[in-house]
């Protein structure tokens, strides 16, 4: 995907991913539905799986569902209508212009950027709206897309995973396991700091092998500067900003940890609108370039209801709960050391049929915490198990939603995203499997 191909194209999901993104789904659903035919007491009729996509929206639980899709609509219009404005296009000029000569600078500070608001206030749909951004930077930078998605929503989903202080997973988690909220930070700001080494050190690596020499020929290039756009690009970043102050304040406000995707959606649509506007666009065209921006997700809005109904199929195919405790009375048998590695796994496969950090929490902690307390294994450790579960396979399952939303802005199939980032998560999965052992040892 080059520079004047993402320019043309703007936030259109192509046809290409969007098909292997739905054949991958398609056939998870498949295999779903015959899956509770297999297991003992289940089974759902064939016309309720058949319509599954449609009726997950009533399911119950889902409110959370329906506000991812409004949050794409409202990124699909806003980013549309910054492409059309030349507005998107200026502040890549101007980032390139200002940074490109320090470019591993940028990877490194944009990475540690992402991480942080993972694993500090629990960020990842939030973070979609800039993905697209990162994205161009790094076609523009001599870099390819697989390089923005690691900067932005892998380095999201690493750092979600660390937990440092995440609300949604190690807040929820521990509250459910009876400790203090947020204590044994130390093993997971180390597992932070580590996880990004190694995510760095991945990007910079591949950057290496793919950028282009004709990035200094843009940096040399004398950037003009305009009026409009710069009033623009002000309110953009100023209302944005304040969008992303206020989600950092749900640290410490707790009741606005259940409205950050809404408080970034309505500051993001605020931005959006202020900016075009500023910089020159008028009222029809912006609401013409907005509408178009909203159709152009509707495929996207259909990946997302058929990852959803997988769930929606073993819930109502009665098989959730005994899956469920089939894998904790796996782990009763096994050895200690093995039952923490365990947990994780149980939560890695969890976390494909239901991506809510939250939602799994309250499922699982009831049932893992007295299990592994019967080997001697802390709540605190199967916490940091949890988050490492839930966190890192986000930015890799075809049944998570920002994943889908991601890749699709970004013009990357799931095939070959999945060969690409598989060899990180390989990485990972062996250093976050050192990093229980070191917990387990330490008396953590």
């Amino acid at each position: 995907m080059n520079t004047n191909t993402a320019e043309k194209k703007g936030l259109n999901i192509s046809a290409k991913s969007f098909i292997s993104a739905l054949a991958v789904i398609f056939v998870l659903m498949v295999l779903t539905y015959i899956l509770t035919f297999i297991v003992p007491g289940g089974g759902i009729p064939f016309w309720k799986w058949a319509l599954s996509p449609v009726l997950v929206l009533g399911a119950e639980g889902n409110g959370s569902l329906i506000a991812v899709l409004a949050f794409l609509l409202v990124i699909g219009g806003v980013f549309n209508s910054l492409e059309k404005g030349g507005l998107m296009r200026y502040l890549l000029d101007r980032i390139t212009y200002r940074f490109g000569k320090n470019r591993y600078a940028l990877l490194a500070v944009i990475t540690l950027f992402f991480m942080s608001m993972g694993a500090f206030i629990g960020s990842f749909e939030e973070c979609v709206p800039l993905v697209p951004i990162v994205v161009a930077l790094a076609i523009r930078l001599g870099w390819d897309a697989f390089s923005g998605l690691g900067m932005s929503l892998l380095a999201a989903g690493c750092g979600f995973a660390s937990g440092v202080c995440n609300p949604f997973t190690v807040g929820v988690a521990q509250e459910l396991a009876g400790l203090p909220m947020f204590s044994g930070m130390w093993l997971r700001m180390l597992s932070f700091m580590m996880i990004y080494g190694l995510l760095w050190f991945f990007l910079y690596r591949h950057v290496k092998k793919i950028e282009r020499p004709l990035d200094e020929e843009i940096v040399k290039a004398e950037f003009q500067g305009a009026k409009s756009m710069d009033r623009g690009l002000i309110c953009f970043v100023g209302i944005v900003g304040v969008g992303i102050l206020l989600v950092l304040s749900s640290i410490f406000l707790t009741f606005l940890q259940d409205l950050t995707m809404i408080i970034i959606a309505v500051m993001f649509l605020a931005a959006g609108i202020t900016a075009t506007l500023v910089s020159g666009m008028g009222l029809k065209r912006l609401g013409q370039t907005f509408w178009n921006g909203i159709t152009s997700m509707l495929p996207a809005v259909l990946m997302i209801l058929m990852a959803n109904s997988i769930k929606y199929t073993l819930v109502e195919g009665g098989i959730l709960d005994t899956l469920l405790q089939g894998a904790i009375d796996i782990a009763s048998t096994l050895p200690k050391a093995l039952v923490i590695l365990f947990i994780y796994l149980i939560v890695l496969v969890m976390n494909f049929f239901i991506p809510s950090g939250s939602a799994k929490a309250f499922l699982l902690m009831p049932l893992i915490v007295p299990a592994a307390e019967v080997f001697g294994i802390s709540a605190q450790l199967c916490v940091l198990a949890f988050a490492f579960g839930d966190g890192f396979s986000n930015a890799f399952y075809p049944t998570n939603p920002v994943l889908l939303i991601s890749l699709g802005l970004a013009d990357v199939s799931y095939v070959n995203w999945a060969k690409w980032s598989g060899k990180f998560q390989i990485l990972n999965l062996v250093l976050t499997c050192g990093l229980l052992f070191l917990g387990l040892a330490v008396g953590y």
